[in-house]
């Protein structure tokens, strides 16, 4: 059964519990819980953190605490009864505890440890606290710590400042503002003090604080390490200050045994002193620890004969100093004992003894020497701080160990009253005595005795040192052979007061001998009284006295025999006549020195204060004797003080008359010398004597007739001192007088009290008089007021002593009413009545209420005066806090309602006035003080004086004035934040005060300004205030912990939604005056609305439909409110408010209100447009805030700025946007989007005169100009993103501008600019992009990605498998979606990411410009990437059942195109998808296209050459026929034949006997062509080159053969019916069949070498659609859901070719793009320029997912060695000359040959719009130069040919083409290619110097592929030709020849070859140059070459090297061919290129 719990209410957590039962509470050790009720062992409950959560746990996992418990019930409240600091503790941990964490996170390392220790430090004082075992001291001490450290903490986690009193939390409800504003002064000001100092000492109060702080050392002897005395030592340790050359404290002794230990047992561990009060100042004097040590023992230490062993004498040994200044730095930091070591040094000459610490500080070394490195003292130091009992407190331990105090010499800083002292100190100075006739000089020994008057020798009166015991005899320590020593000892006398008086010292001097007996024989002796006659005490000073002779008999049993001897010379001229007779001699030669110093607080030396004392002895002297007590010291005054003033009022008692006014004045001159700091622990004695010892009943009056009497000179008198002495001592003087009058009124049962009264009235009269006298004439007057002020209030306590408060109420404010008013007296005398005042308000007098009703109004009078004239404003915010803390403390009385009306009347007005003054000046700390006064008296108002307050006004201006001042002010106040942002408590109680204040105004606001008296200014200030009330920060609770904020929400509710009601009434109580706040205050309500609190969106959402009413029923529309709506959200917005929950509330309360209106079609439609934009808006804050990248951001824009145009036509914000957009684009260098993104702005103008505003950037100006400079930026933008056609329109424009303007200058520089851009085009390499498609599907995307598909336009170089990095890096949540298909509404709408990407292939729409012969490739490649809008994919997939063995019949081609919103480029990367429509191309289709595309492009290429009139170089043909002819041969068409010719095709598809005919008619026409081609061949081909001819004849004869059957008549066919055919420059990209593993391997036999690039195979009759399917990306290991031999089974259907399966192959260089079987790799349709040669397979970028048994075949690839150390193979090309470069024809060739790759054509498109320089696979030119060239260079031996100018004649594309054979299937790797044994079918081709050695024996394989797609790029040259030759600085400059082995010398690149205009230049420039023969390779034959004809040399012509054939054929060089210069390694590029110049012309030169 559940009981409610009685006593068990509160309880922690000692086990976590998991909850694990039904209903259980999960609680985590540590928590807090709250018990509710109880059941067998469980307790039901809430855990404080989570205070809505009830559940069960077990009673034994709960450690129970004491609490109370209120409201007890349902909603009872728990409190644990705990000292609230613990509780503090608690809480702050656990807040600490998570920010602690973050710290780390944040790498605030520092801070993270420091605050660790903190934690630690915490967490043991609360347990310390918790244990109660502490006494009150230490309980103090430990919450002083923890209270430093809670407040350190806060402080660096940027927490709130805990207020704080004592150590507790105040509350702030208890204090005044004025109060609670000083305790977070002082709070902050501890927590810097804690922070910059190490020493956090606590806080003094009152006056102590004013005390200098004593200094203490503590010293203790850890060890002594000797091995060189063996005798026992003592060790005196010292203070010395070496400046002044004196000790200035008392010597600390420690004796030591001959092994170094304690010689007394219990001293162990227990030698150590504390050498105390040492004062600030002493710490900075020069001072050093000086320890000496005396050793105890015989004579001379290392003689045994010197002296008898049983005698010992005390003799120096050594000296350590150490210096406290250099030490006392760590000392201070440390805090605690640190270990020294003290070197001893010893004396070299013992006469010196007494300067040794003197010589070693000097570093005298010459005097003093080390015995050796082991000789040293340890001691250890501390430094503490702080009076005794503080010490004693702070540091017991130190005090249990017998610790010794060692005082100063003399009297410390500051005398404590009860410091009783009685010491002489006695210092052995010297003596000079005779040798005796000895032959040596004495050892003299000093023996000393103190001697009581009766000859008795006084007991344990003297101490060599602290820490031992007093002894009765002293012996002074022996200096070997010296007559004159010098001791300088020092020994303490401690003689007993009452022995003083009579006792004397007396010095025997003995000689030690060192002789067999040793004894010691007295030879003088002198002595010295301790007093003199006239009772004074020996002064300090040097003493000489006399030597007396006398020997071993001599007697001093009778000391009168010597006593009446003079002791010294003062002694012998006090009396002359002494008879010579006497017993003792003087020696007068001989003297003795000695000084001494005394510290007693009985006895005095001074003899003036000794006859006041005695002055009944000298009666006539009493006038003299008083003069003469200001002279003596105060030291003096203040041991005998209580004697002194005994004495001065029985002086007084014994004749008034004579002497009242001396007396007055001594008296005086000693309760002043109290006031000095040193003698300020004395008042308590002062106040002691008054209460308990003063007896001067008849005093009273004298004093005041006195007092009277100075008052009333005060106007007279030129010099005023003792006047001001009196002022100043009036505090004490008022004691004596009302002491002695209650004595008197004891004694006399109150005889004489109406004579008092009427005295002291007279008194206060004078003191009324003095201050009113005008003192600005005269200084001595004003400093006699000022010190009669400062004395006034002081007098108060002993005042009510005697009188009622009323009546000392009356005395003040009678003096205080006297002073003169403000403007009257000067400004120091308005200073020091003001702290009159302010100590008068401070006074106890002013506690009581009936006091207050009397001086209250004349203190407010005083106040009101200063605040009109802004003087004294601290002192009086001072005072005016004390007022108001004094009110609030006793506000419970019922006559504090009358004083607060009494403040308002006074200073509310006055106070707003001040406030505003001071905040248009920001003094920071003078308004914190007057706003705290402000608040303070606000929050004593309440309805009466508010009621009041508004009722006394006159007219309502004044009213007026009176808001818009108090709103004013607390407007500033939340503006200018005048307390610091981490005073929360403080902050939170200014908003309640005026949360309060403006509850009650605002109806007076309302009653007096609404109807028709409407102010707009006042209402305006009343919603400003609201407004900035609701947005303050520290109101914000959101962004607080949850504890914090439950602890504000119970004690003061939510502030904002309690101003949010009373705006909100307010704005209904304005009625039709709302329109005037239409559209001012919309931006601030808005505002409003966007605080993160939904009860005040609430509440003021529903007023912008208030506003849209009014406006419409105004003006008929809203516009101003949407314009204005509009314009500040997005401002807001920006500026990170608003949410997802505000934009829905929005529509939803906005459109629920408009529903009802008859605007509300307008209405709804402006309602969601906002909340549209809204969501953009806070995407677009999303996207900038975070540390997104480029491309959101840059969508997230283009999608707002698009908004802002399109639907709501906000003009303004869509040009911000745009420039906001354009610097997007600038820092991410995109300068197209940049260009295309300013376009927009400078659309918008038009070319006026129009002046236009100064906006953003740019100055006032016309528009023209504006535009002008526009369209110069975008100008500048295109150039620099190389889009010169983009910019010449631009250039257009502007030069027609200049034109029709005549500036010919300006028309001049767009001319030339628009020249350049053409030259730019011609010249300028440019890359050309890739594009792909993303898809963004689910609902976590931002709103303006969320299911949308884009085009997005790659960076250079960028290609599918990095795009698709970059995406997932800038989506890290998101999915990649592994096929190509549609997602599902599953998909779209999850919240998740998910990624769909692959590439597109751009379709042109400048079809014309690509469709035109003549027109340069570096122009059409421009147009086939730019301005494109439609893009398409395929995707080939198979219909129906497979055939096995041709896989052509069911494979389909799926075609996706997609139109954009925009072309691309634009003002994005990225466009939205607009449109996207799916076609399905039947396999017959494909094979048409791809037949089709063929015919087309051998035509255009056999029309040059049909064309052309001169022989000219037939490679291109040879090797486009022997590609299409050996395909043909090898299966190409054979595989559609067998597709589409079989009967069983036909009569399953009857409706495709069209296409099929036209597939035959299509094979017709390739056969015709064919022959017509190879006509020509035969009519232009070299006379080398027949074997090829014949063989593709013959080839021919057999590809006719095949398809004989098919065609009867083809045999019949004449080759020329081709010729009508037109030539068009097309390009046709083609594959064949391979598997993965044929990819990787070439046969040796390969009709291609390395001219074998450009071989045009017919096995390109592989479908465009194949070639197309590696576009889609997949993002894993799959590939579209088939396995990579099911795509290689595709890829055979696609490209059938079965020939070469399985024979031994090589690998073929530059057929090494194989690519990965893996989807990872799809290649993507990126075009490259047709200038650079693109070889870089997928797999050499590192293809993610490639798998081992292909990958191994790629890295022997890459790891080939380089040309010259490799066997001569089929794999090196034999068109490479030995130093890795190519003849000048070879080169030509290659370069026209050698092209970028694209897929195959769309049959749809033209023979133009195919032209594209091809999207290279994943092998091409994708990664640039970096990745092409240096794979090119190290198997082609740098063969990158310059780009070749378009020629006129020349038209057509070509493929390129490589032979690719397939490897024996197998998962082992292939070797490293060698060369086959297996002889060639043909004969070899003897090698000529002008064409291209080429073994065109047949094959089928293209050149690159990606495999895994099942579908490869197609590999396509693109040759366009001009007759335009280009500069020689082209791109390829950029790509540095490389040198692949360490040993071969590093060749210059090529440069660009020149060509002439005409053919027979064209060629002649393709003509080998002459070489030098060079040594061949050894496996290589040498073969005669043909001799070339001569051609005339060109500039810059690289030096040629020899050809090395395949086969082992060489190309003889010729022998006269002058070698060229090595090129030096170390050139930098500029110079390379300038020494390849230079050789190049040298070389000409040598040629002509």
């Amino acid at each position: 059964m559940w009981t409610p719990t009685e006593e068990e209410k509160y309880g922690v957590v000692i086990c976590s519990f998991r909850g694990s039962v039904p209903q259980g509470l999960v609680l985590e050790i540590g928590e807090t819980v709250q018990i509710l009720e109880k059941c067998e062992g469980w307790y039901r409950g809430v855990s404080t953190k989570k205070p809505n959560v009830k559940g069960i746990f077990p009673a034994n996992y709960i450690h129970l605490k004491k609490a109370i418990v209120s409201n007890r019930g349902q909603y009872e409240t728990v409190v644990p009864l705990e000292d609230s600091i613990v509780t503090e503790v608690t809480a702050t941990l656990q807040e600490w505890a998570s920010l602690w964490k973050q710290l780390y996170v944040k790498h605030k390392v520092d801070l993270f440890y420091k605050l660790r220790h903190v934690m630690n430090e915490l967490i043991d004082l609360r347990r310390q606290l918790l244990s109660g075992h502490l006494t009150q001291d230490q309980v103090r001490e430990v919450k002083r710590h923890i209270t430093v450290r809670l407040d350190w903490g806060n402080e660096h986690l940027g927490l709130d400042l805990v207020p704080r009193k004592d150590f507790e939390v105040v509350d702030s409800d208890q204090i005044s503002v004025s109060d609670l504003y000083k305790m977070h002064l002082s709070s902050r000001q501890s927590v810097q003090q804690s922070t910059s100092q190490v020493d956090t000492m606590r806080p003094r109060h009152g006056e102590t604080c004013r005390m200098p702080v004593p200094h203490h050392f503590f010293l203790g002897l850890k060890s002594f390490t000797y091995n060189t005395i063996g005798e026992d030592t003592d060790v005196f340790f010292s203070l010395y200050d070496m400046r002044e050359g004196k000790q200035i404290s008392e010597r600390f002794l420690v004796r030591l045994n001959k092994n170094g230990g304690p010689r007394n047992p219990e001293k162990i561990e227990r030698m150590c002193a504390l050498f105390t009060d040492l004062s600030s100042k002493d710490m900075k004097r020069d001072l050093y620890i000086v320890a000496h040590v005396i050793r105890i023992g015989r004579m001379l230490l290392n003689d045994s004969k010197k002296g008898p062993a049983h005698l010992h004498y005390r003799r120096p040994y050594g000296c350590a100093v150490l210096s406290i200044l250099d030490v006392l730095q760590s000392l201070t930091e440390l805090k605690e004992e640190k270990d020294f070591v003290l070197k001893v040094y010893t004396c070299n000459n013992e006469s010196e003894w007494s300067q040794i610490h003197e010589n070693i500080i000097r570093k005298s070394s010459a005097k003093y020497s080390a015995p050796s490195a082991s000789h040293g003292l340890i001691i250890s130091l501390q430094l503490l701080r702080g009076d005794m009992e503080q010490i004693r407190r702070e540091n017991p331990m130190i005090f249990n160990r017998g610790l010794a105090i060692t005082r100063k010499l003399g009297f410390p800083d500051v005398i404590m009253p009860g410091d009783i002292r009685n010491d002489l100190y006695l210092t052995l100075e010297k003596g000079d005595f005779e040798r005796g006739g000895k032959s040596v000089q004495k050892n003299i020994e000093v023996t000393m005795y103190v001697l009581y008057a009766d000859g008795e020798i006084l007991k344990d009166c003297i101490s060599l040192g602290s820490g031992e015991p007093n002894r009765s005899s002293y012996h002074s320590f022996v200096l070997y052979h010296s007559n004159s020593p010098r001791w300088g000892e020092i020994i303490k006398l401690p003689i007993p007061i009452d022995r003083f008086r009579g006792s004397h010292l007396r010095f025997e001097f003995r000689h030690c001998s060192t002789k067999d007996k040793g004894e010691k024989k007295l030879f003088g002796f002198a002595f010295s009284p301790l007093m003199r006659d006239d009772g004074t005490t020996l002064s300090d000073d040097i003493h000489e006295l006399y030597v007396y002779k006398c020997d071993e008999n001599s007697t001093f049993n009778n000391h009168a025999l010597y006593l009446g001897l003079p002791c010294c010379k003062e002694d012998y001229n006090g009396c002359p006549n002494i008879p010579s007779s006497l017993i003792f001699q003087r020696s007068t030669k001989e003297s003795f020195f000695i000084s001494t110093q005394l510290s007693s607080t009985k006895l005095t030396q001074n003899v003036d204060l000794l006859a006041l004392l005695k002055w009944k002895a000298f009666p006539d002297r009493i006038m003299d004797i008083l003069g003469r007590l200001r002279h003596v010291s105060g030291e003096e005054i203040v041991k005998f003080l209580q004697d002194i003033l005994d004495t001065l009022f029985v002086i007084l008692d014994d004749n008034t008359e004579k002497y009242g006014l001396l007396v007055f004045q001594s008296l005086v001159f000693i309760i002043n010398l109290l006031r000095d700091i040193k003698y300020f622990h004395f008042r308590p004695v002062m106040d002691t004597y008054i209460q308990k010892h003063f007896a001067g009943a008849l005093a009273y009056k004298e004093l005041i007739r006195c007092l009277k009497w100075y008052m009333d000179c005060s106007a007279e008198l030129i010099r005023q001192d003792h006047i001001q002495e009196a002022m100043r001592a009036l505090e004490y003087l008022f004691k004596f007088i009302v002491q002695s009058r209650i004595l008197y009124s004891r004694a006399t049962c109150g005889m004489e009290e109406e004579q008092f009264r009427s005295s002291i009235q007279e008194l206060f009269q004078s003191i009324r008089f003095v201050l009113s006298l005008d003192s600005r004439n005269s200084e001595t007057l004003l400093f006699t007021q000022a010190a009669l002020l400062n004395s006034f209030p002081t007098i108060f306590d002993e005042l009510l002593q005697m009188f009622t408060v009323q009546e000392v109420a009356e005395f003040v404010r009678g003096t205080l009413g006297s002073m003169p008013s403000t403007v009257h007296i000067g400004q120091s005398m308005d200073v020091v009545k003001l702290q009159s005042i302010a100590r008068t308000v401070d006074s106890r007098l002013f506690s009581f209420s009936e006091s207050r009703r009397i001086l209250l109004p004349v203190v407010l009078h005083h106040i009101h005066l200063h605040l009109r004239q802004q003087k004294e404003l601290l002192i009086c915010s001072g005072i005016l806090g004390s007022i108001f803390s004094i009110v609030k403390t006793s506000s419970l009385e019922a006559d504090v309602m009358e004083e607060v009306e009494m403040m308002v009347e006074s200073l509310l007005d006055v106070l707003l006035q001040t406030l505003l003054t001071i905040m248009s000046k920001s003094h920071a700390q003078e308004a914190g003080e007057y706003v705290s006064c402000l608040l303070s008296l606000l929050r004593q108002m309440c309805d009466t004086h508010y009621q009041h307050l508004l009722d006394n006004f006159q007219s309502k201006d004044e009213l007026k004035e009176f808001l818009l001042k108090i709103f004013c002010v607390f407007r500033n106040l939340m503006k200018m934040s005048v307390f610091p942002r981490d005073w929360m408590v403080m902050r939170l109680l200014t908003s309640n005060i005026i949360v309060t204040t403006v509850q009650y105004l605002s109806s007076a606001l309302h009653k007096n300004f609404t109807e028709t008296d409407f102010d707009f200014k006042v209402w305006n200030s009343y919603f400003s205030l609201a407004v900035l009330f609701i947005n303050q920060p520290s109101l914000q609770l959101e962004i607080i912990t949850s504890a914090k904020r439950k602890k504000i929400l119970d004690k003061y509710g939510d502030m904002r939604v309690m101003m949010a009601y009373e705006l909100f009434s307010m704005w209904q109580n304005l009625g039709e005056h709302k329109i005037h706040f239409i559209p001012g205050m919309i931006g601030p309500f808005l505002g409003v609305t966007l605080v993160p609190q939904p009860e005040v969106r609430n509440i003021m959402i529903p007023i912008f439909h208030d506003m849209m009413d009014w406006e419409q029923r105004k003006h008929g529309s809203f516009k101003q409110v949407e314009a204005e709506l509009i314009d500040k959200l997005d401002s807001m917005v920006s500026e990170g408010k608003g949410d997802e929950s505000y934009r829905e509330l929005f529509g939803l309360l906005l459109l629920e209100k408009v529903e009802q209106e008859t605007w509300r079609e307008t209405g709804i439609s402006f309602v969601t447009s906002v909340t549209r934009l809204m969501e953009r808006l806070l995407d677009y804050r999303d996207c900038m805030k975070g540390e997104e990248t480029e491309n959101k951001k840059i969508g997230c824009t283009v999608n707002l700025m698009n908004f802002y145009k399109s639907e709501i036509n906000k003009e303004e914000m869509y040009i911000r946007y745009i420039h906001k957009l354009c610097d997007m684009h600038l820092q991410a260098e995109n300068y197209t989007e940049a260009a295309f993104t300013l376009l927009l702005y400078c659309e918008l103008l038009q070319w006026e005169e129009r002046p236009l505003r100064e906006f953003l950037h740019y100055p006032s100006q016309t528009e023209w100009q504006r535009k002008e400079g526009l369209c110069r930026k975008v100008i500048h933008y295109f150039n620099k993103g190389k889009s010169w056609e983009f910019g010449i329109p631009l250039c257009r424009e502007l030069a027609c501008q200049y034109e029709s303007l005549y500036d010919y200058q300006s028309l001049s520089w767009i001319r030339k600019m628009e020249a350049s851009y053409y030259d730019n085009i011609m010249e300028q390499q440019r890359l050309e992009p890739e594009f792909f498609r993303v898809g963004f599907y689910g609902r976590k995307f931002p709103f303006f990605l969320r299911n949308k598909e884009y085009v997005c336009r790659g960076h250079d170089y960028e290609r599918l498998e990095a795009f698709q990095q970059r995406m997932l890096g800038e989506f890290p949540q998101a999915v990649a979606m592994q096929h190509p298909n549609h997602p599902d509404d599953t998909i779209l709408q999850c919240d998740a990411q998910y990624l769909q990407i692959y590439a597109v292939t751009p379709i042109p729409d400048y079809v014309d410009v690509l469709q035109m012969d003549r027109v340069p490739d570096r122009v059409k490649s421009f147009y086939r990437v730019n301005n494109v809008r439609k893009f398409r994919y395929d995707r080939p997939f198979h219909k129906g059942p497979k055939d096995k063995e041709n896989e052509f019949k069911s494979l389909w081609i799926e075609r996706t195109t997609l139109t954009l919103t925009h072309s691309l480029p634009g003002i994005s990367r990225w466009f939205e998808v607009e449109r996207r429509e799916l076609v399905e191309v039947s396999p017959l289709e494909n094979a048409i296209q791809v037949v089709e595309n063929k015919n087309q492009e051998l035509r255009a290429l056999i029309g040059q050459y049909q064309h052309k009139q001169a022989h000219g170089n037939v490679s291109l043909l040879s090797m486009c026929l022997n590609g299409v002819i050996d395909a043909a041969v090898n299966g190409g068409i054979a595989r559609y034949q067998e597709a589409f010719f079989d009967k069983d095709y036909i009569s399953k598809h009857p409706g495709d006997a069209e296409k099929i005919a036209q597939l035959k008619d299509l094979m017709q026409e390739q056969v015709h062509v064919l022959g017509v081609g190879l006509a020509v061949h035969e009519k232009f081909v070299h006379p080398e080159m027949r074997p090829l001819h014949k063989k593709l004849i013959d080839q021919f004869q057999m590809m006719r053969a095949s398809l004989y059957h098919e065609f009867p008549g083809l045999d019949k066919l004449s080759p020329a019916c081709s010729s009508t055919s037109t030539p068009r420059g097309n390009v046709l990209a083609s594959h064949s069949p391979m598997s993965p593993e044929t990819i990787k391997m070439t046969h040796r036999h390969s009709p291609m070498n390395l001219m074998g690039t450009g071989g045009h195979s017919s096995s390109s009759l592989s479908s465009h659609a194949s070639s197309e399917a590696g576009n889609v990306v997949m993002l894993g290991d799959s590939s579209m859901g088939e396995a990579p031999e099911d795509l290689y089974h595709h890829m055979q259907l696609a490209y059938p070719n079965p020939r070469y399966q399985g024979s031994v192959t090589n690998v073929s260089v530059l057929s090494s793009s194989q690519a990965s079987p893996s989807s990872s790799s799809l290649s993507s349709t990126h075009s490259a320029p047709s200038q650079m040669i693109t070889s870089a397979p997928s797999s050499a970028r590192g293809s993610p997912s490639l798998p081992d048994k292909y990958r191994h075949a790629r890295e022997m690839m890459l790891l080939l060695p380089t040309h010259r150390d490799r066997p001569s193979s089929a794999m090196y090309p034999a068109a490479i000359l030995e130093n890795g470069q190519l003849p000048n024809f070879q080169r030509a060739l290659f370069q026209q040959v050698v092209g970028a790759c694209k897929p195959c054509s769309d049959p749809n498109l033209s023979l133009a719009e195919k032209a594209v320089p091809a999207a290279p696979s994943s092998w091409s030119l994708d990664s640039g130069a970096r990745e092409a060239q240096p794979f090119l260079s190290a198997h082609m031996g740098h063969i990158l040919a310059p780009p070749v100018p378009p020629r006129s004649l020349l038209h057509g594309h070509y493929s390129l083409h490589f032979d690719a054979f397939h490897h024996p299937l197998g998962d082992a790797p292939p070797a490293l290619p060698a060369r086959t044994l297996r002889k060639s079918p043909l004969h070899p081709i003897p090698a000529s110097p002008t064409s291209p050695q080429s073994g065109l024996d047949g094959s089928n394989s293209t050149l690159s592929g990606s495999a895994s797609s099942g579908v490869s790029s197609l590999s396509e040259s693109n040759f366009g030709h001009s007759s335009e030759a280009p500069p020689r600085t082209d791109t390829m400059d950029s790509m540095p020849s490389q040198a692949w082995n360490a040993d071969e010398d590093l060749e210059p690149p090529y440069l660009p070859v020149h060509y002439s205009l005409s053919e027979s230049a064209v060629l002649d420039s393709i003509k080998a140059q002459p070489c030098r023969s060079h040594s061949a390779p050894g496996c290589v034959i040498p073969q005669d070459p043909m001799d070339p004809p001569a051609l005339p040399p060109k500039p810059y012509h690289p030096r040629l090297p020899a050809l090395e054939h395949d086969e082992g054929v060489l190309l003889r060089e010729e022998a006269d061919r002058p070698r060229g210069l090595h090129r030096k390694a170390s050139l930098p590029p500029g110079s390379i290129k300038e020494e390849q110049a230079r050789m190049a012309w040298e070389h000409s030169r040598g040629e002509q």
